[in-house]
């Protein structure tokens, strides 16, 4: 199906530390200031596909993508039934985002092998597109997207599926994804931000929000890529600020907005804004001023 989530969207993992009543709430909220699509992740908290199916069912137009499901979580052909199920009852208002997690919570948490990623992902692609599904079918076959930083994970994100979702990026690589995947695929980086003017305020907030993800073999490859060493995160709760800076948008709503629109002149075609803050509050009032600056 024809992709149309819009040029830019929100990102949050902060809908599991409320009741599913305020995280509906909340997506009302983001319908009703204009955004067009919620991004959701699969960690260790609510079930995507169930969250997602609560969430559209209390709003009309707002759309809704997986960032990411977590394929080592269910089998090819459960997914595509829970694809196939969404688009069907919401008709092209889900998209959903696959990866390969990382290998903490894949053999950690959930015990399963991660030796070969990559083509485990490549296999399950298949897998869904030969899955069985009885049920009444949508309109149109629905869209997928990888979680994908490196070349090899991009080039199947451009060739299997309708496109990809990085996460934890810079416009750099940015302009480095749409180089490798060429035009037509869509791009949809997620892009970190602090609403606050004070440097050391907003850097704090920043490193908490990176901590966890410094931990992650993959994204550190990936910043290595990007030039960054391992200087910048020697330890993981006290990034360099040149990396804070790098990965983490903050000051005023319309420096976020630079930020956003340099992913958008490097090749992006949606950018998924995520809120960081001190705490785990919803950021309402962050999303209703960024609102103005973004859309």
């Amino acid at each position: 199906m024809t992709l149309s989530i819009g040029r830019i969207g929100i990102w949050t993992g902060a809908l599991d530390a409320h009741p599913t009543s305020a995280a509906q709430e909340a997506a009302q909220r983001l319908e009703a200031l204009g955004y067009p699509t919620l991004w959701i992740p699969e960690a260790v908290g609510r079930d995507p596909f169930v969250a997602a199916a609560n969430l559209l069912a209390a709003t009309s137009t707002l759309q809704l993508a997986t960032g990411i499901a977590n394929i080592y979580a269910r089998d090819p052909m459960t997914t595509a039934a829970c694809q196939n199920t969404l688009a069907e009852a919401y008709p092209g208002r889900f998209l959903l985002g696959l990866g390969v997690s990382h290998r903490h919570l894949v053999t950690g948490v959930r015990k399963h092998d991660y030796s070969r990623p990559l083509s485990y992902l490549r296999d399950y692609l298949a897998g869904m597109d030969q899955a069985l599904f009885m049920a009444v079918k949508p309109a149109e076959k629905p869209s997928t997207v990888l979680a994908a930083l490196g070349p090899k994970m991009l080039e199947l994100a451009a060739t299997a599926t309708q496109g990809a979702h990085p996460y934890f990026t810079t416009p750099e690589h940015t302009a480095y994804a749409r180089q490798v995947m060429g035009d037509g695929p869509l791009l949809a980086p997620e892009q970190m931000v602090v609403l606050s003017t004070d440097a050391t305020e907003a850097r704090t907030i920043a490193r908490a929000g990176m901590a966890v993800y410094l931990r992650a073999p993959n994204y550190l490859n990936n910043l290595l890529r990007l030039g960054f060493d391992e200087s910048d995160w020697a330890d993981h709760t006290n990034a360099s600020d040149r990396l804070v800076d790098a990965i983490v948008a903050w000051g005023t709503a319309e420096q976020i907005a630079t930020r956003v629109k340099a992913h958008h002149d490097a090749g992006a075609d949606h950018v998924c804004v995520q809120v960081l803050r001190g705490d785990r509050s919803l950021p309402l009032d962050e999303w209703t001023e960024l609102a103005g600056a973004l859309l």
